[in-house]
């Protein structure tokens, strides 16, 4: 403790701790996440310009791909590029407003990811399920009005989470054990009994990642069993690969996700940085 006082003197915000306490790691963490964050943009960029610019993917499925991409764009923004000025400059210091800026926008994007996958779920559920009436139910409207209510969604409850997090108070607290600021690692800071805040956290878990998981999985258990009555076997390998990339988006997404609210239980050292580096993935 004294080492990580007289190394990070007390901030007028927050220290984000991250993975100071091994510099080695650090090393080999900043050259691999900067080549992955360079090819997110890459990659997510060319997306968004194809589905814009070619009038053959002007349809449902690359409406929301493009959303897709712009808030994993968004999404890996919000923290990566603060996370690699940390480990080259070793100040690991973020304002107060920043750091509200940081939780609710990360927050917000996340929670927002969570609907909007599953409502790619539904428009691949129509699609296989109901290729005749495909058109006509998953208009252009609809689309916009779904991915509306994806993004107003998320960032209503992650306003509720900011708000309630940083009401509590800290009592001088300021290292956050983590290399961004989020709500497990910032109740962690609060000096007073956080139980109300975790039962809304959970409460908010089930609403955003729960239900729209359940919607995922009733969508791909119909799509499962349209898929085995079709005759072709070109028919079913083309209708399991337009859904194959989602259902790895979603695995990998979700896995991560639940993974991530290990934080709010006492750890080791060693089970502290398993969870950073699971966070790191998500």
């Amino acid at each position: 403790m004294g080492r990580f006082n007289s190394t990070f003197p007390r901030p007028n915000g927050f220290v984000l701790v991250g993975f100071s306490e091994w510099p080695r790691l650090e090393m080999v963490l900043f050259v691999a996440v900067s080549a992955f964050y360079i090819m997110t943009l890459l990659g997510n960029s060319a997306i968004i310009f194809l589905s814009r610019l070619d009038p053959r993917l002007h349809t449902p499925m690359y409406f929301f791909l493009a959303n897709l991409s712009f808030l994993d764009l968004c999404y890996t923004t919000s923290t990566v590029p603060q996370m690699l000025v940390n480990i080259q400059s070793h100040q690991r210091n973020i304002s107060y407003p920043g750091c509200i800026a940081q939780l609710f926008i990360f927050l917000g994007l996340g929670s927002t990811e969570c609907i909007l996958l599953s409502v790619m779920a539904f428009d691949r559920y129509v699609a296989i399920c109901q290729p005749l009436h495909y058109t006509v139910i998953m208009h252009s409207r609809l689309c916009q009005q779904m991915a509306a209510v994806a993004w107003g969604t998320g960032f209503s409850n992650s306003l509720v989470q900011t708000v309630l997090t940083f009401l509590l108070p800290r009592c001088g607290q300021y290292r956050v054990e983590n290399f961004f600021c989020e709500v497990p690692a910032m109740l962690q800071l609060s000096c007073v009994d956080t139980w109300t805040n975790e039962v809304e956290m959970y409460a908010a878990v089930v609403i955003i990642k729960v239900i729209p998981v359940g919607l995922i999985l009733f969508s791909y258990i119909n799509i499962v069993r349209a898929v085995v009555g079709i005759q072709s076997p070109e028919g079913r390998k083309k209708a399991f690969n337009t859904c194959g990339s989602h259902l790895l988006v979603v695995i990998m997404f979700y896995g991560s996700a639940i993974s991530g609210y290990a934080y709010m239980a006492p750890k080791s050292n060693s089970a502290e940085l398993k969870g950073k580096l699971l966070a790191l993935f998500y």
